[in-house]
């Protein structure tokens, strides 16, 4: 039994995102020992003890494993740019470490993957518990849901127009206190914000059932090249549907997954798949068992171990 230090990270985002790479690990028979950064106090008594790999989001687990001299491999999941500070403020110090032996890149963006030359670095696009995330048999209470900022104006005024262009609709809107203050500070429009704002969720349970209770998840991707985010995977899983802007990395999903070119496209397909009902079941039930097959936590993190451990013992 391989026996795993992974540490959960302060952003919301990471913190969803190690939870399941967490839920892989115990999935595939390891003992996993978590370190919060935003709760625990702990760190020495935990890096004491004995571990197979440290493993964390972006460079939260190699800095630790750096900053304390510690001997052991680390695996590093990264679903932002490696080379920026949305994978933290001191990457430019981390970056180097990248290139040793035993640091393992796991990296979500194909094409990003692509313009790397570390040794250890292997394209892994997102994937989520279906333990977790699934349907849960809920008449869902909202027609349209975001998650997410709107920190861009293009994102804030994008995200007012549709709630105006839709003024039937019921729609959820979850982000953490600090960007719903920012963005009603900012909105031509702040009673619509105040509406449809419905909390933040900084936990996989409570992301589920946000989930089941929407009929319609969009996404705004705002980082990388090719690639989709997080909530892409946990809406497959939870049989819900996703209308996403273009990417690449649509063709992860065979065709099936429908994504929108402008403003009046995502409109349009709204209205669409709300009234079509046959059309909504067929691409949800066929998302679902995409995703089922090729992003769950168990095989992808049993991947990372396989690649990690057969390197590492090469390396010996």
């Amino acid at each position: 039994m391989k026996r795993i230090l992974a540490i959960l990270p302060v952003s919301i985002g990471g913190r969803l995102t190690t939870s399941s790479m967490i839920d892989g690990f115990r999935q595939n028979g390891c003992e996993v020992v978590v370190f919060d950064e935003l709760f625990d106090r702990n760190l020495q008594e935990v890096i004491s003890d004995k571990y197979d790999f440290i493993a964390g989001y972006d460079f939260s687990g190699l800095k630790i494993k750096v900053d304390n001299g510690l001997k052991i491999p680390s695996i590093n999941y990264f679903s932002d740019d490696i080379r920026s500070k949305t994978s933290g403020d001191e990457w430019e110090k981390y970056l180097p470490y990248l290139e040793e032996d035993d640091n393992y890149t796991f990296y979500w963006d194909k094409v990003l993957t692509e313009y790397e030359n570390f040794k250890n670095i292997h394209y892994l696009p997102h994937f989520v518990n279906f333990e977790i995330y699934k349907d849960l048999g809920v008449e869902p209470e909202f027609d349209l849901m975001f998650a997410g900022r709107l920190d861009t104006d293009y994102r804030l005024s994008f995200f007012e127009e549709l709630v105006m262009k839709l003024p039937r609709l019921n729609v959820a809107w979850y982000a953490i206190d600090r960007h719903y203050k920012d963005a009603k500070r900012r909105s031509k429009y702040p009673e619509i914000i105040e509406l449809c704002y419905r909390g933040f969720i900084d936990n996989e349970e409570d992301m589920a059932k946000a989930i089941n209770s929407s009929k319609i998840v969009f996404n705004m991707n705002s980082q990388g090249i090719s690639s989709l985010n997080y909530r892409t995977f946990q809406t497959a899983a939870c049989k819900r549907l996703m209308i996403s802007d273009y990417r690449e990395e649509l063709a992860l999903f065979d065709g099936e997954m429908p994504f929108y070119e402008d403003f009046s496209d995502l409109i349009f397909k709204i209205e669409s798949y709300l009234e079509d009902k046959e059309a909504y079941t067929q691409i949800v039930e066929n998302c679902y068992r995409i995703a089922k097959q090729s992003h769950n936590s168990k095989d992808c993190v049993r991947y990372m171990l396989k690649t990690a451990s057969k390197r590492h013992l090469s390396a010996k």
